[in-house]
């Protein structure tokens, strides 16, 4: 199976969504967009399994920490700012009490922490197989606010002379332990939406890959979007930089910008550290997504990122 061909399969097969009842955006973009009574909101949701998303024996504060921060993730995508959140559980059976009273004590602290607290959810045991204790499974559903004034940001919105630019550094994010540690860019995504307006085109969280997730913006937009490898930050400086836009697991921005924007080298806000702003390549005419090498070759970047459903 191909998570990246059932997504699309998915997305096709919702496309008539759009004016169903309250929805806006369906199936397709980091979050769902639906109509309300105050304006427009946002929901997401995504799930942590134990031993594809995170180790067994990983802190019980950071497997929690991570299960909430993925959705909320979503949410900056898109330019939000979270409101509320609600999650499952289907508990391996090998789990205590206390380390259950810990995790749901956790999930609850950083929902609380993002401004997004838990109202709800729901409890199973997962049922072992022989005499193997079933993996842990956290389900986290966020909801959130549009942008006041730029409203969704949407992956369609890329146009042909864009910039590209991403927040932070990618790569090497299991090794260097990242994907347990990293902060979802709510801030930074808001100050963008503030200071670009309708210059900020598309956007999206690097949860799969700079490669792969650049591309579904591409495709989104019906643009190319050419990648320069050479200006890549990198978490890692010894990781190649065409491995490290495969690794997944950033949880960093990738966002078009029109051109002539006025932005700096880092996003500096109140005492936090400055985040790096990069600038890394462009849309063009065409489809798909490659990415330039130093050598003058052209790698196709599409394919380059993480599969939650491969056994690989």
């Amino acid at each position: 199976m191909n998570e990246s061909r059932l997504l699309e399969h998915i997305a096709r097969r919702s496309a008539d969504l759009h004016g169903h009842g309250p929805v806006i955006v369906g199936p397709g973009d980091d979050c769902a967009v639906l109509r309300g009574s105050s304006g427009s909101m946002l929901i997401t949701v995504d799930h942590l399994v134990e031993g594809r998303h995170y180790e067994p024996g990983t802190d019980i504060d950071l497997i929690a920490r991570k299960a909430v921060a993925r959705s909320v993730s979503d949410i900056a995508a898109m330019a939000g700012t979270p409101t509320w959140a609600l999650a499952t559980g289907a508990l391996s059976d090998d789990m205590t009490q206390q380390q259950a009273d810990e995790l749901f004590e956790r999930m609850s602290h950083w929902a609380r922490h993002w401004g997004c607290p838990l109202v709800g959810g729901d409890i199973a045991l997962m049922p072992r197989v022989g005499d193997t204790p079933g993996p842990t499974v956290l389900t986290v559903t966020v909801a959130g606010h549009t942008h006041p004034t730029r409203g969704p940001v949407l992956r369609s919105a890329a146009r042909i002379g864009d910039d590209v630019y991403i927040t932070g550094s990618v790569g090497a994010s299991f090794s260097g332990g990242h994907h347990l540690r990293f902060e979802p860019r709510i801030a930074q995504a808001g100050w963008l939406a503030d200071r670009l307006g309708d210059a900020l085109g598309a956007m999206i969280d690097l949860s799969d890959g700079l490669g792969r997730d650049a591309g579904r913006v591409a495709r989104a937009s019906g643009v190319r979007i050419e990648l320069d490898a050479a200006r890549f930050p990198l978490r890692d400086p010894s990781r190649s930089p065409i491995a490290a836009a495969g690794d997944g697991e950033d949880y960093e921005l990738l966002m078009t910008v029109r051109p002539g924007a006025d932005l700096p080298d880092s996003i500096a806000l109140g005492g936090d550290a400055p985040v790096p702003l990069t600038r890394i390549g462009r849309v063009c005419a065409g489809q798909g997504c490659v990415i330039l090498t130093s050598g003058g070759d052209t790698i196709d970047a599409t394919g380059l990122g993480w599969d939650h459903t491969s056994n690989g």
